[in-house]
């Protein structure tokens, strides 16, 4: 399988599976119920966050445009419209209402970010805009945190990722600056890189056991200790909640654990979950860098121009509560959900 990273970043899933939560979320009801609004909610890491959100006694209500299962959460309340105010009825749904928490998880070009942000300013508490790692200008920093220079654009006002995507990092960028100018300090924005596990059928992260589970000797690129940095859909959703349910705010990283996965841990529970007869047929970084055109999923050189791709610094996510399930449990729960989905 071979396609470049920024096809994976922009790809997205579906429903989250339920599984254990961190912090054990879902055993008990929030000390106070909120009332969150999701801009968004039906692709990966809505449903996930939604089903947090429920769990813990929430009031939540989604903001979309009603064309992307509709099926989905049939008690929550449904407000349509577009993240485009120029576009149909626009924001017409949300001029009405009031809610502790807004979750911006679909929010690409900071023009619809600015108008949702100050349009609901006056009538929330806490804004959490969903970024992403690759708002930091490239070349990334080794143990990067959360100050570290952002990616930049020639023309700010320009709506489109551009050919190659290569302006993607940039407007996520733009829209963070346009979320906390419409909150100043009360917008929490969380930048994750690879979003992982069942019902994200990207192939970003399912590929490797799914590729495994077919047995036989499976290339695999660089070394078992380079290092991976992956998070937990369901991770992430629970955390969110936490994040609104504490009112934190600021920026933070949600990128994986606090050490770094070793890739050959991760490969190794791909192996292990399968259950056929497999084993990896590990390539050097130097001959993956001589096959031009050739990149694997997830993994990046740990060198050069990618040295800091895996190496983020989670210390401020972790102070702020954001905790990891096992990798082992993540590659088990994927799998069965694709296998599940393939019958």
């Amino acid at each position: 399988m071979t396609v470049d990273r920024r096809t994976f970043l922009k790809t997205s899933g579906a429903l989250a599976a339920t599984g254990a939560l961190p912090l054990a979320l879902a055993a008990k009801p929030a000390r106070k119920p909120l009332r969150i609004l999701i801009l968004g909610g039906t692709g990966f890491l809505g449903p996930s966050t939604i089903e947090v959100a429920l769990a813990r006694g929430h009031k939540v209500s989604m903001f979309n445009r009603g064309h992307t299962r509709p099926e989905l959460f049939p008690g929550v309340e449904k407000l349509h419209g577009d993240r485009d105010p120029r576009k149909g009825e626009g924001l017409k749904a949300l001029e009405q209402g009031e809610w502790d928490v807004v979750i911006d998880n679909s929010g690409y070009y900071p023009r619809m970010v600015k108008a949702s942000a100050e349009l609901l300013a006056k009538r929330c508490r806490q804004y959490l805009y969903i970024s992403s790692i690759s708002a930091y200008r490239e070349p990334n920093p080794v143990n990067g945190v959360e100050s570290a220079p952002l990616a930049t654009m020639p023309d700010p006002t320009a709506e489109t990722m551009g050919p190659n995507y290569e302006w993607y990092g940039a407007l996520k960028a733009l829209c963070e600056q346009a979320a906390e100018a419409a909150l100043p300090g009360r917008a929490t924005l969380i930048r994750p890189g690879y979003i992982v596990g069942p019902d994200d059928p990207s192939g970003r992260f399912t590929y490797w056991p799914v590729r495994f589970a077919q047995g036989g000797e499976v290339p695999v690129p660089g070394s078992p200790e380079d290092p991976v940095q992956v998070i937990d859909v369901r991770d992430l959703g629970a955390w969110l909640v936490l994040l609104a349910e504490r009112n934190i705010t600021g920026a933070f990283h949600a990128t994986g654990a606090e050490k770094p996965h070793r890739w050959g841990r991760i490969i190794e529970a791909c192996r292990s979950a399968v259950g056929v007869p497999s084993t990896p047929l590990w390539l050097p970084t130097e001959f993956v860098a001589q096959q031009e055109g050739l990149v694997y999923p997830i993994w990046a050189p740990p060198t050069g121009d990618t040295a800091g791709f895996h190496r983020w610094n989670v210390a401020k996510a972790l102070k702020a509560g954001l905790r990891f399930r096992p990798i082992e449990q993540t590659v088990a729960d994927t799998l069965a959900w694709y296998q599940a989905e393939s019958k």
